[in-house]
Parts: structure tokens; C-alpha cells; sequence
């Protein structure tokens, strides 16, 4: 019997996946577009992030494909920015909304019983904390 999940919770997964979509291409498109004097340590990191959360939306789509659910294939809007601190900054922000959006993902997951749910978005939570962490060190630098 395949487990059921609430239209907002449904609809919070699928958001999920377009912030990852976007943060994917985001991410991505700085790697390539990074230049200066540290664009080669950035892009690698960029790219690093960028892998990191596309395979979050594959985790994502998974879960929502198990509620027999479609998931998004549109994402959110990319803001690459113009130079390395521009791109920090739009990338720090990206990650804030994410940690705000999934501890909200899994305190409704945990209202509703969803475990699963809830445990895989622990466990993204973590990595986007750590996203975050790594943007805004490198941002005082």
C-alpha cells in the first residue's frame, strides 16, 4: 500500500524540487562563468554544490514519484550574478530559503507521520547547512 501525504505536503516537495533545479543551474553556471583571481578554487567549488543538488532533487522526485505524484520539472528563478561575491551573495540566500523551507518540509513531515519523508529531508537539511556554511565563509574571505 503506498503511503499518502497531504496536497501541502506534496506541494512542498514539489517546490523542493524546483529551489534544487534552480540551484543546480544556478550553481553550475557560475562554475563556469567564475573568474578572477580565486575562479579556479570557486568553480570547483560551485560545481561540487551543484552536483550535491541536483542529486537532492533526485531524492526529491523519488519520494514524490512513491505518492504516485509527478514531479516538477520547472525550476525555481536562477540568479546567477555578475562577478564571484554577486554570485555568493544570491547563493547564500538560496541556501537560507532552503533551510527554511525543508525544517518546514520536515515538521509537517513529522506531523503527518511520515518518517521516511522526514529523515530524507534531515538529511539534505545537513548538506544545505553545510552549503551554507561553505557560501558565506567564502564570502568574508
Amino acid at each position: 500500500m503506498v503511503q499518502k501525504a497531504s496536497p501541502k505536503l506534496l506541494e512542498l516537495l514539489n517546490q523542493a524540487i524546483a529551489r534544487e533545479l534552480q540551484v543546480s543551474i544556478q550553481y553550475m553556471w557560475q562554475h563556469v562563468m567564475a573568474t578572477g583571481l580565486h575562479s579556479a578554487a570557486m568553480s570547483e567549488v560551485f560545481q561540487e554544490v551543484a552536483v550535491d543538488e541536483m542529486k537532492h532533487a533526485e531524492k526529491i522526485a523519488e519520494r514524490l514519484f512513491y505518492f504516485n505524484e509527478i514531479p516538477t520539472t520547472k525550476p525555481s528563478p536562477i540568479e546567477v550574478g555578475k562577478g564571484i561575491k554577486d554570485m555568493l551573495h544570491y547563493d547564500v540566500k538560496a541556501e537560507e530559503e532552503a533551510i527554511t523551507m525543508y525544517k518546514q518540509i520536515i515538521e509537517l513531515a513529522g506531523k503527518e507521520g511520515d518518517s521516511t519523508t522526514r529523515l530524507l529531508f534531515e538529511e539534505i537539511l545537513s548538506d544545505e547547512e553545510d552549503h551554507h556554511d561553505k557560501f558565506t565563509t567564502l564570502l568574508e574571505e
